[in-house]
């Protein structure tokens, strides 16, 4: 008996010490990964002569605008969702590629299974970011740091391209982190270290606080989020109204929100801007039927089918409106998403202005296995459905420009 209670003691410290250290280490376990200029890397895996070159991803058309930029574009100035004729200007050396989007996304879901084999606690916020709880992996895969370096070797090793991951106590600051150690890096903010950081930052790195509140609180002197922290509550809420709140208690690292898995997409969807605006409803038709063909594509591509059509418009004065409806039975086809869309461009009535940027969204996403289609009495759904499935099939042994509908041939499409 007496050895068994001396066994005991002298395992239960060293026990309680690793649930203490466990305890530490999940109070930093929350993982920001972002790839770094994902469509370029991806591009780049491809055609490697062009690495430490300036290299633009996006439509060569004036109109339209940065998908995304190597990091020796960046360095002219080039930024994301700059207007192409810009960023051409700021960089006249750079190589345009144009978008490869079913690559990306199927690159996408690669990331995504390496994060899922990980932790169950993902929650995607684009096709190259998400947020990880790794809380639960620490026993299984080591400290956070160590999830994270297995991250970025996995990615690299696995993927061909780079990844930079973020890791503190909450979802804000571990976004921070991520950003501050780009490209290619990783940065742990533990908690002691998190206000001490942030307070040397300026206030633009705060969530919410874009350059228009950057210039109305440098006006007050508030420059910093050190100077966010120091200034009295009631100023930040008149200055900012609801918002004043938020920003404070971020500038004291304040973020409760759990990582939230999402499972399926929100939205498939595609749009694209006019070189020059029109008012052409030939015109318009043919674009809606050319994203109305990318959109389904990737519907099927994801598995998914969509209960709900929307229609994007954006006039010339850059006002925009939406209009959508739900279908009676989930879709995955372009012609019927195209049928939509026709009745929601009609629905729209006289249009008081030229049109610059039209678009197409499906909605109310379900995955394709648990969502029956209706058996149609009119067999040309079913067969638009089969045609469409060998032009995936032809698209991905031959690529996007292999076989086109015969109405998306005709002269006078000037979408950029």
């Amino acid at each position: 008996m007496g050895p068994d209670v001396d066994k005991e003691q002298t395992e239960q410290p060293g026990k309680r010490l690793a649930e203490a250290e466990l305890r530490e280490l999940r109070r930093s376990s929350i993982l920001h990964v972002d790839m770094d200029a994902f469509f370029v890397s991806v591009e780049l895996r491809s055609r490697p002569e062009l690495k430490g070159r300036p290299v633009i991803v996006g439509y060569p058309a004036d109109r339209s605008v940065v998908l995304s930029a190597s990091y020796e574009a960046r360095a002219f100035g080039v930024k994301s969702a700059m207007p192409m004729a810009v960023a051409a200007r700021m960089c006249p050396s750079a190589i345009i590629i144009e978008p490869r989007h079913k690559l990306y996304y199927e690159v996408s879901g690669q990331i995504m299974a390496i994060f899922g084999s990980i932790t169950d606690l993902v929650e995607p916020l684009s096709v190259d970011e998400a947020f990880l709880d790794v809380g639960g992996a620490i026993r299984r895969l080591g400290p956070p740091r160590d999830i994270g370096e297995l991250i970025r070797t996995r990615v690299q090793r696995e993927l061909g391209i780079t990844a930079s991951v973020g890791i503190a106590a909450s979802k804000f600051v571990a976004k921070i982190a991520s950003t501050r150690c780009k490209p290619d890096g990783l940065l742990l903010i533990g908690p002691e270290e998190t206000v001490p950081y942030l307070h040397s930052l300026p206030v633009g790195a705060l969530w919410g606080v874009g350059a228009k509140t950057v210039e109305v609180l440098s006006r007050m002197g508030i420059r910093t989020v050190a100077d966010v922290a120091a200034s009295p509550l009631p100023s930040l809420r008149k200055i900012l109204g609801t918002s004043g709140e938020h920003v404070h208690r971020l500038s004291w690292g304040i973020d409760p929100r759990p990582v939230t898995p999402v499972r399926l997409e929100k939205s498939i969807g595609a749009e694209e801007t006019f070189a020059v605006d029109t008012a052409d409803n030939a015109l318009l038709h043919r674009e809606l039927l050319r994203l109305s063909h990318r959109t389904a594509e990737r519907l099927r591509s994801a598995g998914m089918h969509a209960r709900t059509v929307a229609l994007k418009l954006r006039y010339a004065d850059f006002s925009t409106i939406t209009r959508s409806r739900t279908v009676s039975t989930p879709i995955d086809s372009a012609q019927l998403l195209y049928a939509v869309a026709v009745q929601l461009l009609e629905s729209v009535g006289e249009r008081p202005m030229t049109v610059r940027l039209v678009g197409i969204r499906a909605e109310q996403l379900e995955e394709a296995a648990q969502a029956p289609l209706q058996l149609s009495l009119d067999r040309r759904d079913d067969n638009w459905r089969a045609a469409e499935q060998a032009l995936d099939r032809v698209t991905r042994k031959f690529g996007t420009k292999s076989v086109l509908p015969a109405r998306l041939l005709e002269p006078g499409n000037n979408a950029g």
